[in-house]
Parts: C-alpha cells; sequence; structure tokens
C-alpha cells in the first residue's frame, strides 16, 4: 500500500500559490483493509475514504471506463493492481495528473510540469472527451489561471468544441451546471469562464440568454464597445474588481439579457429591456436552481439599473417605489449590493472603466434619511393604523426632496 499527495495540491505547491484542499490516492489497496486502518468510507458504492485524523480525503486509485451518456455514465475499477498511472491517466488536465510520494518525488508520466512552464490546459488524454462535465471544469481553470497567463492549448480547445456538437451537454444536471458556475464567478477572472464557454460553442447551450447578447448593438455614443455580449463581460470584469461578492457578480452578468430580446426595427436603442430581461433572468434562475439570494438580486438589479442610473433625475415619489420595491428597511444590505452591480455596469464600457459614479453617495444618502424614519415617531403623534405608513410615505418624500433640492 503506497499513498501519494495528487492534483490541485501538487500543481499548487508547483506554481507557489496557496494550497486550498488536499486529495490523496491510494495504490495497492482494498476498501477492507483502509476501514480496518480506521478509514471512513464515503458513499457505499465510491472509492474515497477520510483519513481518521486529517479527515481529508483519501481515493484508492481507479480508472474509469465509458458506459452512458453525461458526466455520471462511467464504471469504476479499483482492484488493488491498478497502477498510479492508471489512475493519474482518467484526469482531466495535464497540470492536475501529478503525484507527491510521502518523500517528496514528484510523479508526472504526462508532462504536466512542462505543461506549468508553457502555462497551458492540455489534456491528459483523448479520454477526456468521454466526460462532457470537464468542458465547464476547464473554462473554470481558464478563469483561474487567466492572471498567471494560462491559455488553453488548441488541441483541448477543438475536444471542447467536439463535446458540444455530440450533444453531451445536454446531459448535465442543472446542479452541476450551476456547482461549476457559481465556483467559476468566486475565481480571480471569472468572465473568462463565460469567454471560453463561447469559444467552444458551449455558452449557447448552457446559457442561451447570454450567447444571445453577442452581436448585439448598442448606442456608440454611450458605448464605445457597441456589442451587448461585450459589455456584459466587461461589467463582471469589473464586479470582479469591485468586490469578491459572487452574488454582485452573477446579478452583474444577468442584468442585460432583455437586450437580447429587442425588436431589430428599433436597435441600437434598447427601450424596456429591463422588463423583458427580468422574465429571462426568472429563467435562467430557476434553470439552474440558484440560490434565493442570487434570484432575487439578480431579478432587482435587471430591473432598476437604469433607474439608479438616472438617480438625480427621478422623482421623489420613484424614488420611494425603488426603495419600498427593494425592500429598504428590511434588507438594507440590499441595496448596497445593488449599487455596486450599478458601478460595475457604468465602468463596464470601452474608456469609462475609471468613471466616477456619484449615485452611489446620493442614493445612500436618500436611504440614510429615510431609514431614519421610524413608525414610533409617528405613533407618539397619536397616528394609528394604516395612516402610519401614510404619514411615513409622506415623510419620506419630503426628506428626499429636500436632499434633492440640496443636492443641486
Amino acid at each position: 500500500m503506497q499513498t501519494y499527495l495528487v492534483g490541485g495540491a501538487v500543481r499548487d505547491a508547483l506554481l507557489n500559490i496557496p494550497i486550498k484542499d488536499k486529495d490523496w490516492v491510494v495504490v495497492g489497496s482494498t476498501p477492507a483493509e483502509l476501514i480496518n486502518l480506521g478509514y471512513s468510507q464515503v458513499g457505499a458504492d465510491f472509492p474515497v475514504f477520510l483519513h481518521p485524523k486529517t479527515k481529508e480525503e483519501y481515493a484508492l486509485a481507479r480508472t474509469e471506463r465509458k458506459s452512458g451518456g453525461g458526466y455520471q455514465g462511467f464504471n469504476c475499477d479499483f482492484n488493488p493492481d491498478i497502477t498510479l498511472e492508471e489512475d493519474l491517466l482518467r484526469r482531466d488536465l495535464t497540470i492536475n495528473a501529478m503525484a507527491q510520494d510521502e518523500s517528496g518525488n514528484i510523479y508526472d508520466p504526462y508532462n504536466g510540469q512542462q505543461d506549468l512552464q508553457l502555462k497551458k490546459l492540455r489534456h491528459v488524454s483523448e479520454a477526456f472527451a468521454e466526460d462532457p462535465l470537464r468542458i465547464l471544469r476547464v473554462a473554470r481553470f481558464a478563469a483561474r489561471f487567466a492572471h498567471l497567463g494560462f491559455t488553453i492549448a488548441q488541441d483541448t480547445l477543438e475536444l471542447m468544441r467536439e463535446i458540444t456538437h455530440s450533444g453531451e451537454l445536454a446531459l448535465l444536471t442543472a446542479e452541476r451546471v450551476w456547482q461549476e458556475t457559481e465556483r467559476a464567478l468566486g475565481e480571480p477572472q471569472p468572465w473568462v469562464y463565460f469567454q471560453v464557454l463561447r469559444e467552444c460553442g458551449a455558452l449557447a447551450i448552457i446559457f442561451p440568454e447570454l450567447d444571445r447578447l453577442f452581436g448585439i448593438p448598442q448606442p456608440e455614443k454611450h458605448h464605445p464597445e457597441i456589442d451587448c455580449g461585450i459589455h456584459t463581460l466587461m461589467v463582471l470584469e469589473q464586479a470582479s474588481k469591485l468586490t469578491k461578492d459572487i452574488s454582485i457578480r452573477w446579478a452583474s452578468l444577468l442584468h442585460d439579457l432583455g437586450k437580447g430580446l429587442t425588436r431589430e426595427d428599433i436597435l441600437p436603442s434598447h427601450y424596456g429591456h429591463e422588463q423583458s430581461g427580468e422574465k429571462l433572468v426568472i429563467q435562467v434562475n430557476k434553470r439552474l436552481k440558484a440560490p434565493t439570494e442570487f434570484k432575487d438580486l439578480s431579478r432587482l438589479v435587471c430591473l432598476y439599473h437604469t433607474h439608479i442610473h438616472r438617480a438625480f433625475e427621478l422623482k421623489p415619489e420613484t424614488i420611494l417605489k425603488l426603495f419600498n420595491h427593494i425592500d429598504l428597511w428590511r434588507k438594507p444590505e440590499r441595496l448596497q449590493k445593488i449599487l455596486i452591480a450599478c458601478k460595475a455596469d457604468s465602468r463596464g464600457r470601452t474608456g469609462f472603466e475609471n468613471v466616477e459614479y456619484n449615485q452611489v453617495e446620493y442614493i445612500n444618502d436618500l436611504a440614510t434619511a429615510c431609514l431614519q424614519i421610524t413608525a414610533k415617531q409617528f405613533v407618539e403623534k397619536g397616528i394609528l393604523g394604516k395612516e402610519i405608513g401614510e404619514a411615513m410615505a409622506k415623510e419620506r418624500v419630503n426628506v428626499i426632496a429636500n436632499l434633492k433640492k440640496n443636492q443641486r
């Protein structure tokens, strides 16, 4: 029985970046032996075990053979005769197919170290094409390592296109698509994930609402980049610079989906794209089973990002309606997330990357003033019932109006 550190931990150590998780592979052992040594099995049918002390994952060396469609259609063989090289052969990328023994020796049968030097994401074998989930995984690794200069090898990109054309992407479950996408949103350059998916044709299958934006024009005066799809990824890039909150990054990505439905006869204008986009945002979130926080925030950003952009022009009554709709009174932190997404939208334009966005300070001043108006002060005046709400609304409108005058 021999134990090796494998995968991402070996890769990250060679890249001199922090190691998040350690995974181990065990060669020449059986489930019974590991259980006798105090390991606990994770799942009854899969050869993965938790170490009795560290609780790190230890997997028996195994091979996988395609037996059906999708990412689950594999037969797994984990007999004790399977070698380390055979186990590493089943992995996705060469940089993830290295191992290290207890003495620190590196085992690299598929030239992962060379690809680290070349900064290439390259598949290990032709078996890569058997698992459609690997398209999303490679796109996610591209988003993780793009800032280090990594790119996808051309032959690997061609294999990804073959998987796309095979129709197997349609077999991926919503949970797995969201899991990879959610992780990609947390990477240093999440927009690269969507760029890669588009480059291999997968975006049109997995995110057709997003893919539809590419090639659709916007007014050059406000959007020198013109293309709606390019603008959308620029907004995600700006959001990633402003925050690590992936719900904000997600909302920034979906904010303009309605522009994909604009009638050709009114292009490059996009009147009413906020309302038409709301339906698409709801549709995408429902299909991918996104968390509630992501659903709510992305819908509100879609509906109200142009309101925020025009904040200085809005009537006090309109601003109060906005505060009511986003539930400022119970969820004031939500407003801050919306404002960050709107700031990213403003900066996600060619030549506007560092533009000031004074709407943030203005809206925050209005919100702070409105939040100070509570029911208690009206109850103390003897106002009761529904008249309290009416009085609060009237006072809030007055406060907004006065601040608006002072702002001028």
